[in-house]
């Protein structure tokens, strides 16, 4: 593992995860790379008001909801949703590239954007564990990596939460989620995901993923943990999907104590 670091770490001095321009006079001081403060203008980072569900944006107006119209109209299985980026612009690049470009510092790099965003929100909910949402095998040696679960180690070594890399098990090959509709994407979960253990001794966990969209994975695999006796699941994701009309307007309270 050290030297998969210190592999990465040459490969990629510092460089913002964006623009790609090295930026060593941003490291952190544990050589983490920053995203570089032009680039940091070019992103839309999720803010007040914003679904108390999912966490995705609202826009705001005299109608005060706390949900989004996705959430609204169906069940989840999750408590709680919070992203970081909303999934639009200069960020989608920088997303592809770290699912599907090798760009596996970029993990480092967000975790820490989610961890300095949503800290004190998951000390307040008290995981037991952090589980990133698994790649089928076959995806997984094609791409080489689980970019979930890079970003959940990294964010792991930040909160102390010890990460359960191989107790959910996704058995079923999917097509793309990109792809399909809302519809289809849920379908196309059905029976995706397995535990490698019938019982799990694990009260609350927060699943880890990069990009939320309708849900449908995410619930999917909440559902999995419940059904072996997993008693709250909440989500965390780099970015996620804008485009609701209405919200509830709670002026300008930070993130992290929501």
């Amino acid at each position: 593992m050290e030297l998969t670091k210190i592999l990465i770490k040459l490969l990629f001095p510092g460089s913002c995860p964006v623009c790609g321009e090295v930026q060593e006079q941003f490291l952190t001081d544990d050589g983490v790379a920053r995203i570089c403060p032009a680039c940091e203008k070019r992103l839309k980072r999720v803010a007040q008001p914003f679904c108390l569900r999912c966490g995705k944006p609202l826009e705001a107006d005299r109608i005060r909801r706390e949900y989004c119209a996705d959430c609204t109209k169906r069940t989840h299985a999750f408590v709680q949703g919070r992203a970081v980026f909303v999934y639009q612009g200069a960020i989608i690049g920088s997303m592809h590239r770290l699912k599907y470009g090798n760009r596996r510092d970029y993990a480092a790099i967000f975790a820490r954007e989610a961890y300095e965003t949503y800290g004190s929100w998951i000390r307040r909910i008290e995981p037991d564990a952090l589980i990133p949402i698994p790649l089928h095998k076959k995806r997984r040696r094609e791409r080489g990596y689980n970019q979930a679960q890079l970003i959940a180690e990294a964010l792991a070594g930040l909160t102390g939460i010890q990460v359960e890399k191989n107790l959910l098990l996704r058995t079923l090959y999917t097509q793309p989620q990109r792809q399909l509709s809302a519809r289809e994407r849920k379908n196309n979960l059905k029976n995706a995901f397995q535990m490698s253990k019938k019982i799990v001794q694990l009260e609350k966990v927060l699943l880890i993923d990069d990009i939320y969209t309708t849900g449908s994975t995410v619930d999917a695999a909440a559902e999995t943990l419940m059904g072996a006796g997993v008693k709250k699941v909440y989500v965390l994701c780099i970015c996620i999907g804008g485009g609701d009309a209405g919200g509830l307007d709670n002026g300008s309270k930070s993130l992290q104590n929501v």
